[in-house]
């Protein structure tokens, strides 16, 4: 008898969202160092993690916290970051609106996906971190990026236009890429912009412990036109160099958080037990540690300035916090091509084009790499540049 099995594979239809997704997305996955090429495409921390977060991590296991936690997150964890909270509120904070995520990335994603309906409009700086606009198009909410003005930091006059009638305005402080880092002021002015308007503000604050500029560093929580309609996005892995272990937490008006749980709990479930015992001792012990690794970041940020400003046709950003260059380049070629060539010589970096259409014509640069990597990197970006000159 003739054989019924189909020579054709099937065919199978994925999910709207995936479609929206693809079309939107210009994240790329960038190498970590490696043989003979160097990375100053990560955003990571290439310190260990302090010692006593992970030595509690063992005692942790070695107890038997090895079971599931509480959805919202381990009781004197939420409490310890609460207490935290208030000292950068200024306001008394609730350990009730506080959810522990699988990291920052689980973080937003929950808090997008309980706040954006189809169709919403959400307000993005452009450039800006690219899984925004991500998250946004898996909600099919409608993305309305606004380009940042010369210096980099917001053009208000543009964000009042684009805000009208907006569910939700996303940003981080500092930024990535451009490393700036908003001030009261331009605080206090996005607060009077949204005064009297129902829009919700999420605000990535996962580089807050890294910022150069010598004035005290300004949360959306402690302004009094934001806190209220805020969704506070932290995460442990830039200040306490925790990246692996996929931990952070939300902050919030109680129905935002409420929601985000929901979201939360249905995509991830509750965080490993011994890694919030882990991130408990982190918050009570790391503030000198944090420190010392803010001053090498701070150290290594003028390394790589530095070597940068020896290179012909590079106009540099002046980053104010977190570990990023975000320079423009001269050469008359899409970012992506210019990443893919500098590749060939040994460098991986990452294209401008990836965090919005505004960020194109600039590379991002981490300094969270070793001072040796920086210098040899930005060696081999200079002779990648002059090759296609």
């Amino acid at each position: 008898m003739p054989s019924t099995v189909s020579t054709h594979p099937p065919r199978f239809a994925t999910a709207e969202a995936v479609a929206r997704i693809v079309a939107a997305s210009r994240r790329t996955q960038q190498p970590q160092s490696r043989g003979d090429l160097v990375s100053l495409a990560m955003g990571e921390p290439d310190f260990d993690t302090p010692q006593q977060v992970t030595e509690a991590a063992t005692a942790s296991l070695r107890a038997g916290r090895t079971h599931y936690s509480p959805l919202l997150g381990e009781p004197d964890l939420r409490e310890a970051l609460a207490e935290k909270l208030h000292g950068i509120a200024g306001t008394p904070v609730s350990a009730a609106d506080i959810l522990i995520t699988q990291g920052g990335t689980a973080g937003l994603a929950a808090a997008i996906l309980g706040i954006v309906d189809p169709g919403d409009k959400v307000v993005i700086p452009d450039p800006t971190y690219s899984l925004y606009a991500d998250l946004v198009s898996m909600a099919g909410g409608t993305v309305v990026p606004v380009p940042l003005g010369p210096d980099l930091h917001w053009d208000l006059d543009l964000l009042a236009d684009a805000l009208a009638d907006a569910k939700l305005f996303v940003f981080c402080n500092p930024s990535n890429p451009t490393g700036i880092v908003h001030s009261r002021a331009e605080l206090d002015a996005l607060a009077d912009l949204l005064d009297g308007t129902p829009t919700i503000v999420i605000s990535d604050e996962a580089y807050a412990d890294l910022d150069y500029t010598g004035r005290p560093f300004t949360s959306a929580l402690s302004v009094d036109g934001l806190r209220d309609r805020t969704v506070y996005c932290q995460t442990f892995s830039k200040s306490y160099a925790m990246t692996g272990w996929r931990v952070g937490y939300l902050w919030g008006p109680t129905p935002l958080i409420q929601a985000a749980a929901r979201i939360h709990n249905t995509f991830n479930g509750s965080v490993n037990t011994f890694i919030q015992d882990a991130a408990l001792v982190a918050v009570r012990t790391c503030d000198a540690d944090i420190a010392r690794m803010r001053n090498a970041y701070e150290e290594r940020g003028a390394i790589m300035r530095t070597e940068l400003a020896k290179i012909p046709g590079l106009t540099l950003s002046r980053p104010e916090g977190a570990f990023y260059q975000f320079p423009r380049y001269d050469v008359d070629l899409p970012s992506v091509e210019v990443v893919a060539a500098l590749r060939t010589h040994g460098v991986a970096v990452r294209p401008g084009s990836e965090f919005g259409a505004r960020g194109e014509g600039h590379l991002r640069l981490s300094y969270a790499a070793s001072p040796e990597s920086i210098t040899e990197g930005v060696r081999r970006l200079a002779y990648g540049l002059s090759v296609l000159q």
